[in-house]
């Protein structure tokens, strides 16, 4: 049965993989593009952090309904349907960039969320099956696998721009041509190949008959991790460092556009943030394994507030600076987000984890709805600095907690 299963897991683990590649490139490039879409529509910097809020507002809402579909018909289900929507939302964003209609262009990436919020499952589908001893490590590898398309996506900013133009719509909706296209190859990878269905092979190998499992909500998941110091721990790193990341990677392109800086460069320099949300990911993923989840945010919230530092002292035609800055950004939240998507799932019985992960998602991704939407707000009254300094609050709070007593690693 071991060697079966070790053998399913690598399987899964591939088309996640290969299904993250393609969700990167697709939503990756159109988080600068969104935002200076917005900008320029509506006349409005404050306005501009509106498309991401949107995209993680999406990404919220869909978390739940996902969450119940893998405990229906499992991940398979889930994620298939997720990445769908997340294609539908790209052409609706096409529609709304080219007619200049923003709410059509807002409900256009309120879609793209369901995509994120498959690929913020991902990461759980690839621990359903995983080991206690390598459970980190596997679930950074499937988040390593946004690396290259999420890299890739913001460098095809520019070719998929010209390409819009050469079919006479506007260069800002490229990127969403792209979106369409690798998401819906992505929902027919999922739909296809993601056979055994790993969620339901643990459930089975855990219970023996599916038929056991209990159905729990993503309220009985909340009121569960409210009563868990470890849970409610891990659970407060993935939200406090998705709100960082959001909040100053969004305002990031409207900054830099302040000086005229080219998309090309922006580009570049969401390109090296990616990087550092994925590309090291398997040595996060290991670290944490061997050091345990807590010591990894504790380096985690260091790096942020390193982050917050760096780029907000940088000036807006800093490129150098601020990609450091950006990078230093996507490291720390790659901590937070898979030591504490570890701990958070070791804290839970295998029949409450596809509710709890929900609800995980759920309050990652209003914090960072709530994030976006503040952060231009911030930036539109304040200033790039002031965000980055306002930003360090909550991360200084998660440091303090680290050191609780209550806590065991």
């Amino acid at each position: 049965m071991l060697k079966d299963v070790t053998v399913t897991q690598n399987k899964i683990l591939r088309v996640l993989t290969f299904a993250q590649v393609l969700s990167g490139v697709g939503i990756a490039g159109t988080v600068a593009a969104g935002s200076l879409l917005v900008s320029t529509i509506s006349g409005s910097e404050t306005l501009a952090g509106l498309t991401q809020t949107s995209v993680v507002l999406g990404a919220a809402v869909m978390a739940l309904p996902l969450a119940k579909l893998t405990q229906i018909g499992g991940r398979q289900l889930s994620l298939s349907i997720g990445y769908f929507f997340g294609a539908i939302g790209s052409v609706f964003a096409i529609i709304g960039g080219t007619t200049k209609i923003l709410p059509i262009i807002l409900l256009g990436t309120f879609l793209v969320g369901a995509a994120s919020a498959s690929g913020y499952q991902a990461r759980f589908a690839a621990v359903d099956l995983a080991t206690e001893q390598n459970r980190a490590k596997q679930l950074s590898i499937v988040v390593w696998g946004s690396t290259v398309g999420a890299v890739a996506g913001p460098n095809l900013m520019q070719p998929s721009g010209n390409f819009a133009i050469s079919l006479g719509l506007p260069q800002l909706v490229g990127p969403y041509l792209l979106s369409a296209s690798t998401l819906f190859i992505a929902t027919i990878l999922i739909y296809f190949f993601l056979h055994p269905d790993p969620y339901l092979m643990s459930v089975e190998i855990a219970y023996k008959e599916i038929a056991t499992q209990a159905k729990h909500s993503a309220i009985e998941a909340l009121r569960m991790i409210k009563t868990s110091v470890p849970a409610s721990f891990s659970l407060s790193a993935i939200v406090i460092g998705h709100i960082a990341m959001i909040s100053i990677m969004v305002m990031t392109p409207v900054h830099m556009a302040h000086v005229d800086v080219k998309l090309v460069i922006i580009g570049l320099v969401i390109s090296v943030h990616v990087a550092g949300m994925y590309a090291f990911s398997p040595i996060v993923g290991y670290l944490s394994d061997k050091f345990g989840r807590i010591k990894v945010i504790q380096f985690g919230v260091v790096i942020l507030l390193a982050s917050t530092i760096i780029s907000g002292t940088a000036k807006a035609n800093d490129s150098v600076t601020l990609g450091l800055g950006l990078f230093l950004l996507g490291l720390g939240w790659s901590c937070t987000l898979i030591a504490g998507s570890t701990m958070l799932t070791e804290s839970v019985d295998v029949d409450r984890k596809a509710a709890t992960q929900g609800a995980s998602d759920l309050m990652m991704n209003l914090g960072g709805a709530a994030g976006g939407a503040m952060a231009g707000v911030i930036i539109g009254t304040l200033s790039y600095g002031w965000l980055c300094a306002i930003t360090a609050v909550p991360i200084l709070f998660l440091g303090f907690w680290s050191f609780s007593k209550k806590l065991k690693n």
